[in-house]
């Protein structure tokens, strides 16, 4: 009998399956850790009960349990998700006959557009003056130059190894997500940019094998990326939504705003469908309604 405990060595054989044999990130691997953690702790007390006899009961009183408790309709969507998973990896292996959250309707999410800046924007914030003998100015200059002109993400970012970053053939080798390399170009701005930075880091750090670090030569962290993009942006507006993830926004809607195809953007920024990249294309046609009603002189005419 697969009987529920917290320290139960079936989740831990269903997350080794997501990760070593699934390529699953670590982010993915902990969510799922969690909230199996969590359903377990739910049901905690309940003499004989093991993971075939859970019912769609156990699971709907478990989801009302969370969101009375404030769970996010996205939080609640995720949490079935990951139990959906586990069952679906137990009927494999024939240790339950069922999936008790097959069944379970996904909490609806709100339509969210990113949030984005503009190129015009952004202009006056790249263009700035650097003191180009500053370690940390021009690091933290050639990041969100990087960020905005290659779109890719902080965890990316993060991860850049220096020989990587190749100018000679303006391109950055990405290790993204589920281990998956790919082939980002950039531009002979960013080229300059990152010969100064090399340059200066030469001389406050010396040799590093990571292509950004701090002046101790130690990595990035996610708090200090955030914190460094967070600040430079608070000078061209858009409220408290101005992350990392901001930029590479900005970037998906200036390349398709300029006529690139969703395709190429797709493989740029690393998604794994095209579902994910269509939802710029959503702002792309926002943008023409919205220009499309300030320029014409009827556009705005009710009917008689």
């Amino acid at each position: 009998m697969l009987t529920l405990t917290m320290n139960d060595t079936v989740i831990e054989q269903f997350l080794t399956h997501q990760r070593v044999e699934l390529n699953r990130s670590a982010l993915t691997v902990d969510s799922y850790r969690n909230d199996l953690e969590q359903f377990v702790q739910h049901l905690a007390g309940r003499d004989g009960l093991d993971w075939a006899s859970v019912t769609v009961n156990d699971v709907r009183a478990w989801l009302v349990e969370r969101s009375s408790q404030g769970d996010s309709a996205r939080t609640l969507r995720r949490k079935v998700q990951s139990l959906r998973a586990m069952y679906k990896w137990l009927m494999r292996r024939g240790e339950s006959e069922q999936n008790p959250a097959a069944d379970i309707e996904l909490a609806r999410l709100p339509k969210r557009l990113p949030h984005l800046l503009r190129p015009q924007n952004l202009d006056g914030l790249l263009d700035k003056e650097v003191d180009v003998t500053d370690f940390e100015q021009v690091r933290n200059h050639v990041m969100l130059l990087m960020f905005y002109t290659t779109g890719i993400r902080r965890a990316e970012l993060m991860g850049l190894q220096d020989a990587w970053v190749d100018t000679s053939a303006l391109q950055l080798r990405v290790h993204g997500k589920r281990d998956k390399d790919r082939i980002v170009p950039f531009g002979p701005e960013l080229a300059q940019w990152i010969a100064r930075y090399r340059q200066v880091r030469a001389t406050t750090v010396g040799k590093t094998d990571l292509f950004f670090v701090r002046p101790d030569g130690k990595p990035l962290y996610p708090a200090l990326v955030y914190r460094v993009v967070h600040c430079a942006l608070q000078c061209v507006g858009g409220g408290d939504q101005l992350s990392p993830h901001v930029l590479r926004h900005s970037f998906a809607s200036a390349m398709l705003n300029d006529g690139a195809d969703l395709a190429s953007v797709k493989e740029l920024l690393g998604h794994e469908s095209l579902a994910a990249t269509q939802v710029y294309t959503h702002i792309t046609l926002s943008e023409l309604k919205t220009h499309y009603k300030l320029a014409h002189p009827r556009a705005l005419k009710k009917g008689g």
